[in-house]
This record gives C-alpha cells, structure tokens and sequence, in this order.
C-alpha cells in the first residue's frame, strides 16, 4: 500500500517508494526528510483543442476545461509527506496491476506519479433521445454540468500505482456490472473504478432544465464493469 491511512482525514506516503507523488497544491500538511515541490500540469487542460470553429461554445468549454484542472504539485525525493485537504474524508485506491480511475479534480487528493493523467468529456444524454453531438451536443452539455456543479469534463487516471480520493464523509463502493444500471444523484456521485461508461441524464430538455434547476430530475447512470464511488451527502467539494 502506497498512501496508509493515518486517520479518515490523512494519508502518509513515503516518497521515494512511489516513485513522486502528485497532489493538489495545498494538500501538504507536513513532511520529514528531503523532499522538494514542483508545479505541476495535466497535459492539455491548458485549453481545448479542435473546438476552435465553435465560436461561443468552444469558449466555454475551454473554461471548463481549465477549470477541472486544480492546481498540482509534484512531490520528489526521499521523506515521507502527509496529505489532507480541507478536513475531508480520504479514501485510497490501489492498482498494483493497474486499472482506471475517473473522478472531478476537485475530488482527488494525489496520486503516485507513475499514473498517467488526462481531461477526458463527459456524456450528456436525454431521456427524450440520444446521444447529442456537435454543438448542441457540447450546449446540451453546459447547460447540464451547469446546473448539477458538475462540469463537461473529468479527469481520468490510467495505470499502476494509488490514488487518492475526497469526499465528504465516508465513501460506498457500489458495484456496477449487474442486469440494471446503478443510477447516482449527480451531487454524490466522486467518481468511477474499473470500465464504468456514465452518463448525465435528464427528465427534461435542456431549455425546461435551464429554467427550472436541476434537482432529483439529474441523474448519473453507471453502466458497464467496475465500481462507482458515491458519499453521504449531497455537498460540492
């Protein structure tokens, strides 16, 4: 086990053993040894790339992009670093043989820097039809992640080592893979382990949504192999 678990609200890494860690910047609580912190990026959430032709829409999309990026800070050396944020309950995932992970930035804490990182889109779908595409697709998508707090994009987690995840509360593991689909209020939902496919979804059409909120009309569907990660509570990072 990479992160230990000191207490619901703190792990401790050895640095050196992972291999440098990367975690939000102002994780840090404290650290022994020789350790040194540089900034760090996932690449592309500088921006969006092959939207430019969209006028309006790649703009904001591009905002959502960099937004689903916090700012990172790459750990390094020899020591041992203790990580908590904002007196949130922690929660570990090892992939000794690798695996992904997909979860909101603002909801992971670190992760072994072996890992790689990637802003990935999520998928908007409406009772009422498909899957939307192309610019209405991306408006459809917006206007969702508006409403939920629950953006157009995640960040997703490829490889072998541990991540760390934040939420308030403990965390369910909730497996996916049955005969039904596990459905998620969108304000719990922390995110995906495993080849999990999800879907934002709605009872309503986005002009009605845009106007009426949100509400239990949200819902995330989870489909596929895997787990979902969910908390007791309804309350954004």
């Amino acid at each position: 086990m990479v992160f230990e678990k000191i207490n619901s609200k703190v792990v401790k890494v050895d640095v050196g053993q992972a291999g440098g860690v990367v975690a939000r910047k102002g994780a840090m609580l404290f650290y022994t040894g020789q350790v040194h912190f540089s900034p760090h990026q996932i690449p592309g959430a500088g921006g969006m790339p092959g939207m430019g032709g969209m006028g309006a829409i790649a703009g904001m999309a591009g905002r959502m992009m960099r937004g689903e990026h916090e700012a990172t800070m790459l750990a390094q050396g020899n020591g041992q670093v203790h990580y908590g944020f904002g007196g949130l309950a922690v929660h570990v995932i090892d992939m000794p043989q690798g695996g992904t992970v997909t979860a909101d930035a603002s909801r992971t804490l670190g992760y072994t820097a072996g890992i790689q990182a990637s802003i990935i889109s999520m998928t908007a779908q409406s009772s009422g039809g498909g899957r939307g595409g192309g610019f209405m697709g991306a408006l459809r998508g917006a206007a969702t992640g508006a409403l939920t707090g629950d953006g157009m994009f995640t960040t997703q987690l490829q490889g072998m080592g541990s991540v760390v995840l934040l939420a308030h509360g403990e965390l369910m593991e909730i497996q996916v893979g049955g005969q039904y689909p596990v459905i998620v209020d969108p304000q719990a939902f922390v995110g995906t382990f495993g080849n999990v496919q999800t879907q934002l979804k709605s009872t309503m059409g986005w002009r009605d949504a845009v106007g009426k909120g949100a509400g239990e009309a949200m819902q995330m569907q989870c489909e596929g192999q895997g787990i979902v990660y969910v908390q007791a509570s309804e309350e954004k990072l």
